[in-house]
């Protein structure tokens, strides 16, 4: 008897994400995400399971309204409830803010999701080890 070979499942497409070394300080920018695209509902399931465990359970997402596409005012992400709020605040558009209860604030800069290799990943090096 034969077995025919299945085909490897899909790959997941990797995360693109840096995040600052954990210090005592605080930080105007904890790192950068690079999603790729605009899409909340598609993006924010694969950039909440790459963070580390130590941030904990994430709540509440703020994204820029004027740079996102729209998105409802939760959505469930692993089984847990994620608000999501949008803000137009000229002093953050290329940022998305992450809270969680009893641990912390997260920043990280959003690197538009068609920018090239070759200019992400300066921007990207930069907000994980450095003021940006």
């Amino acid at each position: 008897m034969t077995t025919a070979l299945q085909p490897p499942p899909p790959s997941h497409p990797l995360l693109r994400l840096r995040l600052a070394p954990h210090g005592s300080m605080p930080r105007p920018i904890d790192g950068a995400w690079w999603p790729r695209s605009y899409d909340l509902l598609a993006e924010l399931p694969g950039l909440l399971a790459g963070l580390p465990r130590a941030w904990g359970h994430i709540t509440s997402v703020t994204v820029n309204g004027t740079t996102w596409s729209a998105v409802p005012g939760r959505m469930l992400v692993f089984n847990q409830v994620v608000r999501l709020r949008r803000t137009v605040a000229a002093s953050a558009p290329h940022t998305i803010v992450l809270l969680a209860p009893g641990r912390g604030r997260w920043d990280l800069l959003v690197v538009a999701p068609d920018t090239t290799e070759e200019a992400a990943e300066p921007l990207m090096a930069a907000a994980a080890s450095g003021p940006v």
